[in-house]
């Protein structure tokens, strides 16, 4: 079914969906949010222990450890999920989101709390206006999806280059980049959402997994756009 498609089926069938689709969304950014809040807290509780900061610093291959336990977790949630239980996937995801918050401590550190806090709340209103756009738009944004995503791969390999190159300038252009990637994202997956959930006629537990992989397309859109935002208007310590 094309998205074309899609988009006539909400609008000739809104009352056949309305009745597990709002409930299905709202689903999509409790998880999201809920994740966000494990991330907070994670990542705040382990700013305020030295001992844990120090050795992740100290032992890159406990970094290195968490971030490959991140993506597999990742990759599992996203493979397999039709394979897992709701129950399963979602603990998955809440592991992730300590993980996350774990690994982005040292980062956090690094600025001010009172820029942290702004730039959270940038984020956050970044955030809210690209959703609404994408879930109020008649547009299909299939094709800038396709770009983004091409896009988001060579960010990807500029920033691994620059991890050799320590280029105080080029990370400047990859943030600015990385925002605007992250920006267009979040419509993007935002209205992809939309478009999957109009499909289940009944809040089954199949689509239930497909409300929760929504909510980590959107996590990991928010979490990105806060660390890019974050390296532009941080203030450091």
């Amino acid at each position: 079914m094309t998205q074309e498609e899609l988009t006539r089926m909400i609008n000739e069938q809104e009352g056949q969906v309305s009745l597990a689709f709002p409930a299905l969304m709202r689903k999509v950014y409790v998880w999201m949010t809920l994740a966000l809040v494990i991330t907070g807290i994670t990542a705040y509780i382990v700013s305020h222990n030295e001992s844990i900061i120090m050795s992740m610093l100290t032992t890159p291959a406990l970094m290195w450890g968490l971030i490959i336990g991140e993506l597999a977790l990742v990759f599992v949630i996203s493979g397999m999920i039709q394979r897992l239980s709701l129950t399963v996937g979602t603990l998955l995801f809440v592991i992730y989101s300590a993980l996350n918050g774990l690994t982005l401590a040292p980062i956090l550190m690094i600025y001010t709390g009172a820029s942290v806090a702004k730039v959270f709340f940038i984020t956050a209103g970044t955030f809210a206006a690209m959703a609404f756009v994408g879930y109020t738009t008649k547009k299909d944004l299939s094709s800038l999806g396709r770009l983004l995503f091409m896009a988001l791969i060579g960010l990807i390999i500029a920033t691994v280059v620059n991890l050799f190159m320590k280029s105080s300038g080029l990370e400047m252009i990859l943030s600015y980049l990385g925002v605007a990637i992250f920006v267009g994202l979040t419509a993007w997956d935002t209205q992809k959402i939309k478009l999957m959930l109009a499909q289940c006629p009944e809040p089954t537990e199949e689509a239930q997994k497909l409300a929760l992989l929504g909510s980590l397309s959107l996590y990991l859109d928010f979490i990105n756009l806060f660390i890019y935002l974050l390296r532009i208007f941080g203030s450091r310590e």
